[in-house]
């Protein structure tokens, strides 16, 4: 081809075969393959060729305006994203339209829900046909994208799928926001009960959970347990119920329960040969100065039982220091564990997000000035971080020994290598899922379509 189209770092193209007249790609030279955002991805056999079905919001931004689609499977390989991590994508064949030309390309499908483009061109649908300039924008004309909205329309998604429970106490919440998002666009009856408002009836006959006003919760099919901790023994007892009447819980109750412990957990994963720092546990005042000593002496860390969020959260510098936090916190009677102080670690640590024994994602924490505690709650901030295999291994073992499919596992990075500091069975979506660029709420959502038997229809 001698007359090559100049293109621009993004641009407007069009896939007529999908019935997207316009979609805003970004061009990547450094992608070898392109690739769309797709979700409610379903593959089918017709006659001797295999189809995939899928959905995508072809408006950035836009949820509420959904298209399907529907292309010949060519492939299903391993395609590496820009953060390193690899996923296996369906690969279909289809044209593409830029600036009058157009021709066939492959695209594979993965959801880019939470990234700048629905679509992504690589430079082998580019190969021998355009020059890119990475100045400009738009070199083959730019779409009102308010004229965009009226190509397609609004489409509420079809109540045949799964009914689904979010488990939780506050509706406002990003994480919850999005999870009933998520649910809500692959097609299933997402609903939000809140856990103060839910009562039992247990019994051997009829086992029951009712929600307020008398109604009694039936016909569940999956639990999205969110429980916030001061409603741990509550929240688990009624996911154990819902358990008890057929429901699948994405975290069962057991598995909440042992995280919420952190004694426990940390136990757990001593006996799985989890790298962890040196914690101490004791009841009685004598044993202060040997417990000090047991983790290497201060600085050293004491961190209540109970305590949240880096709440109850404290750094002794000096000996005099540690005794007299431990001593206090004894006389009030409250559990505390004395663990060592990773100074190294520069008050920096690695949430990795787990669900169904893979890490999806994993984010950098930095304290605030003049913490130590690597907490966004508390002032701290995040970016992206490439973990090792080792991380990766650890977070993925944490999670499995504590029984958790969906756990955010917090890593510090030591000079004897990494640690785990804690696994939280609710993690938040709202950092992991800015940062990584990836739809996290929608993959817990998959999780629960591969684990329970009955699909959403297509």
């Amino acid at each position: 081809m001698t007359n090559k189209i100049v293109i621009g770092k993004e641009e407007w193209c069009g896939l007529p075969e999908l019935g997207l007249p316009a979609i805003k790609a970004r061009i990547d030279s450094g992608a070898k393959t392109s690739s769309i955002h797709a979700f409610n991805i379903h593959t089918f056999v017709e006659g001797a060729k295999k189809y995939v079905h899928f959905d995508i919001h072809p408006i950035q931004n836009n949820r509420q305006i959904v298209h399907s689609c529907r292309g010949v499977v060519v492939d299903r390989r391993d395609v590496k994203s820009s953060s390193g991590e690899k996923e296996k994508r369906h690969v279909i064949k289809t044209p593409v339209t830029l600036g009058g030309e157009s021709w066939e390309i492959e695209v594979t499908l993965t959801n880019r829900d939470a990234m700048g483009y629905r679509m992504l061109i690589g430079r082998e649908a580019m190969k021998e046909r355009v020059l890119i300039d990475p100045d400009s924008s738009f070199c083959l004309g730019n779409q009102n994208e308010a004229k965009i909205v009226n190509y397609y329309r609004k489409v509420t998604p079809r109540k045949n799928g799964l009914r689904i429970i979010l488990l939780a106490s506050n509706p406002e919440l990003y994480s919850n926001k999005r999870i009933m998002e998520a649910g809500e666009e692959r097609g299933h009856e997402m609903r939000f009960i809140n856990i103060r408002q839910c009562y039992m009836n247990i019994s051997e006959a009829n086992p029951e959970v009712h929600y307020r006003g008398g109604e009694v919760l039936e016909s569940v099919d999956a639990v999205i347990p969110r429980i916030k901790p001061s409603m741990t023994f509550y929240g688990c007892s009624i996911a154990r119920q819902l358990e008890s009447i057929g429901a699948y819980c994405l975290n069962d109750s057991v598995s909440v329960a042992r995280s919420r412990d952190k004694l426990l957990s940390l136990q757990l994963l001593s006996g799985n040969g989890i790298p962890m720092p040196v914690t101490g546990f004791a009841n009685s005042p004598v044993d202060t100065s040997e417990i000090i000593e047991m983790v290497g002496g201060p600085p050293l860390v004491i961190k209540l039982l109970e305590g949240t969020q880096g709440k109850g959260v404290v750094l002794a510098e000096t000996k005099k220091a540690a005794e007299s936090v431990i001593n206090a916190f004894k006389s009030l009677r409250a559990n505390i564990l004395v663990q060592e102080f990773i100074k190294e670690a520069q008050g920096k640590d690695i949430r990795a997000f787990v669900i169904d024994g893979k890490v999806v994602g994993s984010i950098q924490r930095e304290a605030a000035a003049g913490d130590f505690r690597a907490n966004l709650h508390l002032g701290g901030t995040a970016s992206s971080v490439k973990i090792t295999a080792e991380e990766r291994r650890i977070a993925i073992t944490a999670a499995k020994t504590v029984g958790l499919k969906v756990a955010g596992v917090d890593i510090i990075r030591s000079k004897d290598g990494p640690k785990v500091l804690e696994i939280n069975s609710s993690p938040g979506l709202e950092g992991i899922e800015d940062i990584t660029e990836k739809d996290v709420a929608g993959l817990m959502i998959d999780s629960i379509e591969r684990n329970v038997k009955r699909k959403v229809l297509v």
